[in-house]
């Protein structure tokens, strides 16, 4: 697959994540790195590295854009991913809120 990158993608920041596929969860950013095709190498080269046992129990490396900065230290940019996380999560469910509006048509005993 031949993929055509524009100035966004060769300049954008990515966190490469390790993510559970069967169980969900999280192991936390293991690198940032600049550039789409920077990243798409950097996942095949975690993927190639990665044990049987650990394909099979489902880990994979998802990525995604971030403002990181290239080189965070892994710790460090999986705690500020979990920030913004939170952060999206609160205002979303802040803005699906709707307040409770008593029914004008209620039955009364």
């Amino acid at each position: 697959m031949e993929l055509i990158l524009t100035l966004d993608d060769s300049t954008s920041s990515y966190a490469i994540i390790c993510y559970n596929v069967r169980t969900y969860q999280s192991a936390g950013v293991v690198v940032v790195v600049k550039g789409q095709q920077n990243v798409i190498a950097k996942v095949k080269e975690l993927e190639g590295s990665q044990s049987s046992t650990e394909q099979h129990e489902g880990w994979r490396y998802i990525f995604e854009k971030t403002t990181l900065k290239v080189g965070t230290d892994p710790t460090e940019a999986t705690r500020k991913r979990q920030e913004d996380l939170d952060a999206r999560e609160s205002k979303a469910m802040q803005e699906t809120q709707t307040p409770f509006a008593p029914s004008q048509n209620r039955h009364r005993s």
